[in-house]
Protein backbone atom coordinates (compact mmCIF):
# COMPACT_ATOMS: atom_id res chain seq x y z
CA UNK A 1 0.00 0.00 0.00
CA UNK A 2 1.21 3.56 -0.69
CA UNK A 3 0.34 6.22 2.23
CA UNK A 4 -0.12 9.65 0.66
CA UNK A 5 0.13 12.61 2.78
CA UNK A 6 -2.38 15.25 2.20
CA UNK A 7 -2.61 19.02 3.35
CA UNK A 8 -4.15 18.13 6.20
CA UNK A 9 -1.88 16.67 8.80
CA UNK A 10 -2.36 13.16 10.01
CA UNK A 11 -5.02 12.23 6.63
CA UNK A 12 -3.54 10.04 3.82
CA UNK A 13 -4.82 8.47 0.53
CA UNK A 14 -3.86 5.11 0.38
CA UNK A 15 -3.16 3.59 -2.97
CA UNK A 16 -3.38 -0.41 -3.09
CA UNK A 17 -0.78 -1.89 -4.94
CA UNK A 18 -3.32 -4.97 -6.66
CA UNK A 19 -2.30 -8.54 -7.70
CA UNK A 20 -3.82 -8.54 -11.38
CA UNK A 21 -4.08 -12.03 -12.77
CA UNK A 22 -6.41 -14.09 -15.04
CA UNK A 23 -9.04 -14.53 -11.76
CA UNK A 24 -9.07 -10.91 -10.92
CA UNK A 25 -7.72 -8.60 -8.52
CA UNK A 26 -6.15 -9.27 -5.37
CA UNK A 27 -5.03 -6.72 -2.83
CA UNK A 28 -4.64 -5.60 0.62
CA UNK A 29 -7.05 -3.21 2.54
CA UNK A 30 -5.72 -3.67 6.09
CA UNK A 31 -1.94 -3.47 7.16
CA UNK A 32 -1.10 -3.28 10.72
CA UNK A 33 3.01 -3.22 10.26
CA UNK A 34 1.77 -0.62 7.67
CA UNK A 35 -0.50 1.84 9.25
CA UNK A 36 1.53 2.02 12.37
CA UNK A 37 4.23 2.71 10.17
CA UNK A 38 2.38 5.97 9.06
CA UNK A 39 1.30 7.08 12.23
CA UNK A 40 -2.02 5.74 12.14
CA UNK A 41 -3.56 3.76 14.88
CA UNK A 42 -3.79 0.34 14.07
CA UNK A 43 -6.84 0.12 16.57
CA UNK A 44 -9.90 -1.08 15.21
CA UNK A 45 -13.10 -1.02 17.27
CA UNK A 46 -15.43 -0.87 14.95
CA UNK A 47 -15.94 -1.92 11.10
CA UNK A 48 -18.58 -0.41 9.32
CA UNK A 49 -20.67 -0.52 6.35
CA UNK A 50 -22.68 2.11 4.67
CA UNK A 51 -24.97 0.94 2.04
CA UNK A 52 -26.67 3.87 -0.03
CA UNK A 53 -29.62 3.66 -2.69
CA UNK A 54 -29.65 6.50 -4.27
CA UNK A 55 -27.03 8.97 -6.03
CA UNK A 56 -26.95 12.27 -3.90
CA UNK A 57 -27.18 10.83 -0.61
CA UNK A 58 -25.58 12.85 1.78
CA UNK A 59 -23.99 11.52 5.24
CA UNK A 60 -21.93 13.89 7.90
CA UNK A 61 -20.30 15.57 9.06
CA UNK A 62 -19.73 13.44 11.89
CA UNK A 63 -17.00 13.01 14.53
CA UNK A 64 -16.33 12.50 17.88
CA UNK A 65 -14.75 14.79 20.58
CA UNK A 66 -11.47 13.65 23.17
CA UNK A 67 -11.74 11.08 24.95
CA UNK A 68 -13.67 9.00 22.05
CA UNK A 69 -12.07 10.87 19.56
CA UNK A 70 -12.11 8.36 16.62
CA UNK A 71 -10.08 8.16 13.56
CA UNK A 72 -10.97 6.44 10.60
CA UNK A 73 -10.10 4.94 7.02
CA UNK A 74 -12.61 5.01 4.75
CA UNK A 75 -13.03 3.12 1.06
CA UNK A 76 -15.95 2.82 -1.39
CA UNK A 77 -16.43 -0.61 -2.53
CA UNK A 78 -19.22 -0.03 -4.92
CA UNK A 79 -20.30 3.32 -7.17
CA UNK A 80 -18.35 6.45 -6.40
CA UNK A 81 -18.70 9.21 -3.59
CA UNK A 82 -17.43 13.18 -2.93
CA UNK A 83 -15.45 12.99 0.57
CA UNK A 84 -14.70 16.04 2.42
CA UNK A 85 -12.83 16.25 5.50
CA UNK A 86 -12.75 19.29 7.56
CA UNK A 87 -10.02 19.68 10.42
CA UNK A 88 -11.74 20.59 13.91
CA UNK A 89 -8.58 20.13 16.34
CA UNK A 90 -7.67 23.86 17.24
CA UNK A 91 -4.44 23.15 17.94
CA UNK A 92 -3.97 21.89 14.39
CA UNK A 93 -1.69 24.14 11.47
CA UNK A 94 -4.67 23.67 9.23
CA UNK A 95 -7.94 23.92 12.02
CA UNK A 96 -11.08 24.83 9.66
CA UNK A 97 -9.34 24.19 6.34
CA UNK A 98 -10.88 21.34 4.10
CA UNK A 99 -10.02 19.22 1.54
CA UNK A 100 -12.21 17.20 -0.71
CA UNK A 101 -11.47 13.86 -2.33
CA UNK A 102 -13.29 11.18 -5.08
CA UNK A 103 -13.04 7.57 -4.28
CA UNK A 104 -15.09 4.86 -6.33
CA UNK A 105 -14.40 0.91 -7.06
CA UNK A 106 -12.37 1.53 -10.23
CA UNK A 107 -9.56 3.64 -8.05
CA UNK A 108 -9.93 1.75 -4.60
CA UNK A 109 -8.07 4.22 -2.85
CA UNK A 110 -9.12 4.74 0.85
CA UNK A 111 -8.38 7.71 2.85
CA UNK A 112 -7.56 7.86 6.76
CA UNK A 113 -8.96 10.68 8.48
CA UNK A 114 -7.26 11.03 11.83
CA UNK A 115 -9.40 11.93 15.15
CA UNK A 116 -10.53 15.26 15.28
CA UNK A 117 -11.34 15.61 11.89
CA UNK A 118 -15.00 15.45 10.85
CA UNK A 119 -16.10 13.74 7.24
CA UNK A 120 -19.17 13.65 4.98
CA UNK A 121 -19.51 12.02 1.81
CA UNK A 122 -22.31 12.36 -1.33
CA UNK A 123 -22.87 9.43 -3.23
CA UNK A 124 -22.26 10.40 -6.92
CA UNK A 125 -23.68 7.12 -8.33
CA UNK A 126 -26.52 4.97 -7.10
CA UNK A 127 -25.97 1.98 -5.16
CA UNK A 128 -22.90 3.46 -3.18
CA UNK A 129 -20.81 0.78 -1.10
CA UNK A 130 -19.17 2.30 1.99
CA UNK A 131 -16.50 0.33 4.18
CA UNK A 132 -14.74 2.03 6.81
CA UNK A 133 -12.62 0.85 10.30
CA UNK A 134 -13.11 2.87 13.39
CA UNK A 135 -10.30 3.20 15.70
CA UNK A 136 -13.02 3.97 18.75
CA UNK A 137 -16.66 2.46 19.88
CA UNK A 138 -19.16 5.07 19.43
CA UNK A 139 -19.97 7.17 21.89
CA UNK A 140 -23.21 9.42 21.81
CA UNK A 141 -21.97 11.74 24.13
CA UNK A 142 -19.26 12.47 22.17
CA UNK A 143 -20.61 12.57 18.86
CA UNK A 144 -20.72 15.66 17.11
CA UNK A 145 -21.84 17.51 13.67
CA UNK A 146 -21.40 20.20 11.37
CA UNK A 147 -24.05 21.33 8.95
CA UNK A 148 -23.16 20.48 5.18
CA UNK A 149 -23.64 24.05 3.99
CA UNK A 150 -22.33 25.60 7.22
CA UNK A 151 -21.65 29.10 6.14
CA UNK A 152 -17.98 29.01 7.95
CA UNK A 153 -16.73 26.72 5.59
CA UNK A 154 -18.51 27.53 2.12
CA UNK A 155 -18.47 23.42 1.23
CA UNK A 156 -18.08 23.11 -2.47
CA UNK A 157 -20.24 19.79 -3.52
CA UNK A 158 -20.35 18.34 -7.04
CA UNK A 159 -24.35 18.64 -6.65
CA UNK A 160 -26.52 19.47 -4.45
CA UNK A 161 -27.49 16.75 -1.84
CA UNK A 162 -30.85 15.38 -2.46
CA UNK A 163 -31.21 13.00 0.24
CA UNK A 164 -29.91 12.92 4.16
CA UNK A 165 -30.80 12.45 7.77
CA UNK A 166 -32.79 14.91 9.60
CA UNK A 167 -30.02 15.24 12.14
CA UNK A 168 -26.92 16.07 9.48
CA UNK A 169 -29.69 18.71 7.83
CA UNK A 170 -30.20 20.38 11.11
CA UNK A 171 -26.60 20.82 13.03
CA UNK A 172 -26.10 24.39 14.43
CA UNK A 173 -24.14 26.86 12.83
CA UNK A 174 -19.82 25.45 13.52
CA UNK A 175 -18.43 28.23 16.22
CA UNK A 176 -14.80 27.56 16.36
CA UNK A 177 -12.69 26.94 19.51
CA UNK A 178 -10.31 29.97 20.98
CA UNK A 179 -7.15 29.52 20.07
Amino acid sequence: MKFIPQKLAGVFVIEPEPFVDERGVFRRHFCQREFEAHGISSRVAQSNVSENKYKHTLRGFHYQVSPHGEGKTLSCLAGKIYDIIVDVRADSETYLQWQSFELDADNRRSIHIPPGCANAFLTLQDNCLIHYYVSEFYFGASERGIRYNDPLFNFTWPHAPQMMSDKDKNHPDFIPAKR
